[in-house]
């Protein structure tokens, strides 16, 4: 069978209510963006989405269908002509059943109609196309209660469309439409797996890098532009934004000052103060980060309510509940775990506590803050922040720049 159509469902967004609208124009900028370049000619109603291609573009229309959150499902579709003896709608489910379903199958037709007015219920013209189908072939039992495929009839004023299968999408809403949100992204599994799963809940987002070089090794920071690289295909223009913030000057205070049992929890504090700063900035709306329940010693209930004081911008963590597996699975689907499985680490694994502090308490670190200045520490890192726009194909090698992050933006910029 010869595909040309794909037919795409919005899902949940039909049910927005008056923000119906906003929503689905959202989906169908993104759609457009993806598809741009290909040879395709996209059709809106108020609740499909019908996408015509070339045949050879077929795999590369679904490739770029699964970059963009929103979207229920997708089916490769056949039209025909709709009238009212159904006779076209049987030879072609004939004809789609020869072709694309192959041995001793169980099968049954479903159908929708939106013309009410048409002279057949949705029973009687699955029955009438399900009875001409099994009367030509020799391979189909109908089974209405376990069929191992599903013959669809959508029937429209016009035209009907039929399929065997839906694909998955991503579900969701379309990125942007809840606003943005600051990334707090380190190079391991979870933070950009939790910038996806914020993405598919509408959440537009930058990303914010404390970059500790020479103290870290500047692959750590190229494991992040490769991250980015990865999750940028789910982005608005697939680009987004990576804000190096230069933290070695304050990550060398904290080990100075700063109790070990402490350093972890005064480090987060830290990063929750400059990252708040950066979302008021660049007018984001909370902070996203890959921080799970008791994963670690600063991601107790305890120790996320010490940290958490520093700052009164919401903060979403779209893995507080997630086992590690469930989040390494969401990893290799966005293909970032082999990325972020690379031996360098960033400036949270560096110097770890042998001993820290699970209960740490505000009273504590706010005595043990008072041991330096760090406001103006700070603001000179702010001050000193370098920016970088990534996309999927973005060619950036910071090592050929020197040792230091600083050097190679500056060179990039």
């Amino acid at each position: 069978m010869i595909y040309t159509r794909i037919l795409v469902r919005y899902g949940d967004l039909t049910l927005k209510g008056r923000n119906k609208k906003r929503f689905i124009n959202q989906v169908v900028s993104l759609v457009n963006e993806k598809m741009k370049g290909l040879d395709v000619l996209i059709e809106y109603t108020h609740d499909r989405m019908y996408i015509d291609f070339q045949e050879e573009q077929k795999n590369e229309v679904i490739k770029r269908l699964g970059y963009v959150t929103g979207l229920y499902s997708y089916s490769l579709v056949v039209k025909v002509n709709t009238t009212p003896n159904l006779q076209e709608v049987k030879e072609m489910a004939l004809k789609l059943a020869q072709e694309e379903i192959k041995g001793e199958v169980k099968f049954k037709v479903e159908s929708k109609r939106t013309d009410k007015s048409f002279p057949f219920n949705s029973i009687e013209i699955s029955q009438k196309v399900a009875s001409y189908v099994l009367a030509n072939s020799d391979n189909l039992h109908v089974d209405v209660h376990s069929p191992d495929v599903i013959l669809h009839v959508e029937l429209q004023n016009e035209f009907t469309y039929l399929y065997l299968s839906e694909i998955e999408g991503l579900g969701g809403f379309p990125v942007g439409i809840a606003g943005k949100g600051v990334l707090m992204l380190s190079g391991g599994i979870d933070s950009p797996v939790a910038g996806f799963l914020a993405m598919k809940q509408g959440i537009q987002i930058e990303c914010l890098h404390f970059e500790s070089t020479p103290l870290t090794s500047i692959e750590s920071a190229q494991k992040v532009i490769d991250l980015v690289k990865k999750i940028a295909k789910y982005a608005p223009k697939s680009e987004i934004k990576i804000h190096f913030l230069p933290f070695k000057d304050i990550h060398m205070k904290l080990l100075e000052c700063v109790p070990e049992s402490y350093n972890i929890t005064i480090m987060r504090r830290m990063m929750y103060r400059i990252a708040s700063r950066l979302a008021e900035r660049i007018g984001a709306l909370c902070i996203v980060n890959g921080e799970s329940v008791g994963q670690v010693a600063s991601q107790t209930l305890g120790s996320m309510v010490t940290i958490n004081s520093v700052t009164n911008m919401p903060i979403i963590r779209p893995l507080v509940t997630y086992d590690k597996k469930d989040i390494i699975k969401i990893s290799r689907k966005i293909d970032t775990y082999d990325i972020s499985i690379k031996p360098f680490e960033d400036c949270c694994t560096v110097y770890v506590p042998k001993s820290p502090a699970i209960a740490p308490t505000i009273k504590h670190s706010e005595e043990y803050e008072r041991r330096f200045d760090y406001e103006s520490l700070i603001e000179e890192a702010i001050a000193n922040i370098s920016t970088l726009v990534v996309r999927p194909d973005s060619d950036i090698d910071l090592s050929l720049w020197g040792l230091e992050v600083g050097n190679a933006l500056k060179s990039l910029n």
